[in-house]
C-alpha cells in the first residue's frame, strides 16, 4: 500500500511539473522525492511519468492516478476537520487583490469577526500571480483572482462577475456611474495594470476592438498610487467597479459604467485542489460573497441612466 508521504511526493511533483521543485515545496531533497516516486512505481507495477532529457510527463495512469490522489487527500482533510472542534473557529489565510481590499474587505470581515471572534485571521494582499502561487504552496487557504485558463493542484468557482468602469477626477456634477461610450470620449490618457497583470489583456483588447483612442498610457501596478494620481490629474483608469462602490458619493471620482459594449470582469475564488476548505474560510469566502452580492445591486441601481454619452 502506497505510504501518504509518496502520494504527496507523486502529487507535488505533478504539479511542479519538476523533482527539484517538488522537493522544495515538501521540504525534501530531490533524491528523497526520486525514491519516494520510484517506490510508488514499483508497488503500482506502472510508471507515472515519461522522462525525457530532464523533461517529465504523465503517463495516461499518472493522469488517472493523480486525479485519484487528490481526490484521497481532499477526503483525509475533510475528515480531519469533521473530527475536530465543531465551532467555527481556526486561524485561516486568505489572499485578495486590491480590487477586494478596497471596499468589498472591510465590510465582510466586520461580519465574521462578528460570527467567528475567536478566529484569527491574515490577509495578504498582492496581484493574481503571487497569489496563485502561493495557493499553490499551500500558503493561503482561498485566494480571489482574475478568472484564468486554470493550473494542475487549484480548483476554483466563480465568485463575482463585475463591470469594469472608467475612473477619473470628478468634474462637475455627473451622477455616479452614468454610462459611457469610451469611442465618444476622445483620446485617453489611460493609467494600465503591467503586461504581467491579467487584466492589462482584456483592456487593450476592448480598446482594439472598439475604437478607443489612446494617447498615452502610463504602466503603474500601484492601486493606492494610480487612485491618487487619477484625482489629481487629467488621466483616467479602467477599475472594477467592486474596488470603487465606496466611491460613488464621496465626490472625488467620476465613475462610469463601460457601455455600447460593456466590459466585463470574472473573479475567482481559487483553492488547493487537495485540501477542503475550513469552516471559518468557508464562512469568510461566504461574507465576501454577500458583499459582492450587495456591491452587484448597488450598481444595477445606480447604473440605469436614459442616455449614454
Amino acid at each position: 500500500m502506497p505510504t501518504l508521504r509518496q502520494i504527496r511526493s507523486f502529487i507535488a511533483v505533478c504539479e511542479e511539473a519538476s523533482f527539484t521543485a517538488a522537493a522544495a515545496r515538501e521540504r525534501a531533497t530531490q533524491s528523497g522525492i526520486s525514491q519516494h516516486i520510484k517506490k510508488l512505481e514499483a508497488k503500482l507495477g506502472i510508471a507515472l511519468f515519461e522522462r525525457d532529457r530532464g523533461d517529465i510527463r504523465l503517463t495516461t495512469a499518472g493522469k488517472i492516478y493523480y486525479a485519484e490522489c487528490v481526490d484521497v487527500l481532499k477526503r483525509l482533510d475533510a475528515a480531519q476537520q469533521r473530527v475536530a472542534a465543531s465551532r467555527v473557529l481556526g486561524s485561516i489565510r486568505v489572499g485578495l487583490m486590491p480590487t477586494f481590499t478596497r471596499s468589498i474587505l472591510s465590510p465582510a470581515l466586520a461580519q465574521f469577526l462578528q460570527q467567528s471572534p475567536e478566529s484569527e485571521i491574515h490577509i495578504v494582499e498582492a496581484y493574481s500571480r503571487v497569489l496563485t502561487d502561493m495557493v499553490l504552496r499551500d500558503e493561503l487557504d482561498f485566494a480571489v483572482v482574475p478568472s484564468f485558463e486554470g493550473a494542475a493542484g487549484i480548483s476554483h468557482q466563480l465568485l463575482a462577475r463585475d463591470r469594469e468602469t472608467l475612473v477619473s477626477a470628478r468634474q462637475g456634477k455627473v451622477r455616479n456611474i452614468k454610462p459611457i461610450r469610451l469611442r465618444n470620449r476622445g483620446p485617453l490618457k489611460v493609467i494600465v495594470p503591467g503586461p504581467q497583470n491579467t487584466r492589462r489583456r482584456n483592456i487593450e483588447t476592448y480598446f482594439t476592438s472598439n475604437g478607443v483612442a489612446v494617447s498615452q498610457r502610463l504602466e503603474l501596478d500601484a492601486m493606492m498610487g494610480t487612485l491618487q494620481f487619477i484625482a489629481a490629474s487629467d488621466w483616467v483608469a479602467i477599475l472594477p467597479f467592486l474596488m470603487m462602490v465606496s466611491d460613488l458619493d464621496e465626490g472625488r471620482y467620476d465613475i462610469r459604467a463601460l457601455e455600447d459594449p460593456a466590459l466585463y470582469a470574472d473573479f475567482i475564488l481559487i483553492q488547493p485542489a487537495r485540501k477542503a476548505m475550513t469552516p471559518a474560510a468557508a464562512l469568510f469566502a461566504e461574507m465576501l460573497k454577500q458583499e459582492t452580492e450587495q456591491a452587484q445591486k448597488i450598481f444595477q441601481k445606480r447604473v440605469r441612466a436614459p442616455h449614454l454619452s
